[in-house]
This record gives C-alpha cells, sequence and structure tokens, in this order.
C-alpha cells in the first residue's frame, strides 16, 4: 500500500469515528432520507440554504465507515457552495468512483474528498461513499420521498 493510499485511509478512520456536522439541524430549511439497503446504511441530509448557497448542512444516521466518513467529508466540502458548484463537485466524485481502476484520475481540487478514489476498486461500495451525494441532491430538490441507492 502506498504513503498516499494509507493518509486516504487514516483520513476515512477519522470521520468515520468523528464525524463532522453530525447532528440535527432543527432550523433546515430542506432535508432529505436516505437509504442504502445493500449495506444498510441509512442518514438524513439537513440544509440550511441562503439564496441559492448552503449556508450550513449537517447529517445523521448510521451506516458502514465509508457512509458516514463520506457524509462527513462531503459536508465540509459544500458549506457555502451554491447548487451548481456543488453539482458540478458531484460529477466529479462520481466520475472518481466509478472509474475503472486502471484509469488516471485528476483529484486536483478535490480536497480531502480524493480520499474516496480507492473506492473504485471495490464497486459494492461506491453505494455506500455516494448515498450522502443522492441525498443532498434529494434534499436541494425539494424532494419528499426517500431516496434508495437500488
Amino acid at each position: 500500500m502506498t504513503e498516499l493510499y494509507e493518509l486516504y485511509q487514516q483520513v476515512i478512520l477519522d470521520h468515520n469515528k468523528k464525524p463532522r456536522n453530525f447532528h440535527r439541524m432543527e432550523t433546515a430549511s430542506a432535508k432529505s432520507e436516505g437509504f442504502n439497503p445493500l449495506c444498510g446504511d441509512r442518514l438524513i441530509v439537513y440544509v440550511q440554504l441562503e439564496g441559492d448557497q448552503i449556508k450550513d448542512i449537517s447529517f445523521e444516521g448510521s451506516g458502514c465507515a465509508i457512509s458516514k466518513a463520506s457524509a462527513s467529508l462531503m459536508t465540509e466540502s459544500v458549506k457555502g457552495k451554491s447548487k451548481a458548484e456543488i453539482e458540478a463537485l458531484f460529477k466529479r466524485v462520481h466520475q472518481m468512483l466509478t472509474a475503472p481502476p486502471d484509469t488516471v484520475i485528476d483529484v486536483e481540487g478535490l480536497g480531502k474528498l480524493a480520499a474516496f478514489s480507492g473506492v473504485r476498486e471495490f464497486p459494492v461500495r461506491v453505494k455506500c461513499a455516494t448515498l450522502a451525494w443522492h441525498t443532498l441532491n434529494s434534499a436541494l430538490q425539494g424532494q419528499k420521498e426517500p431516496v434508495t441507492t437500488e
């Protein structure tokens, strides 16, 4: 294992053990629930919007280490961003997660989200890593039905 992958693994373990923005948000202007039946991950994403930008974001729920760390890192990455910026960021994250393992990926600008670049080697875990993103997208679109990865 390379030093970079060891660092990435430490980032994921740290965010799983001590997730950031992990709490209910009573003043949320939007929220959505997500479920990954394959792994049992279940979370709720809360968003406080100010115009088109996310002023604050949090989540709560339970799931595997990848799911919880992904939600934690996502909340840190999208705070203060516009809906368009978030959509563009999710496209880059999704490409990183679903690219064939032998593809060279440009992780420039992804920050700590690059910690999930190794997930593409384990396709069954992609849904764990994307659940929070799909749930955030649902909240931003005002959907009321829970999101599922299936």
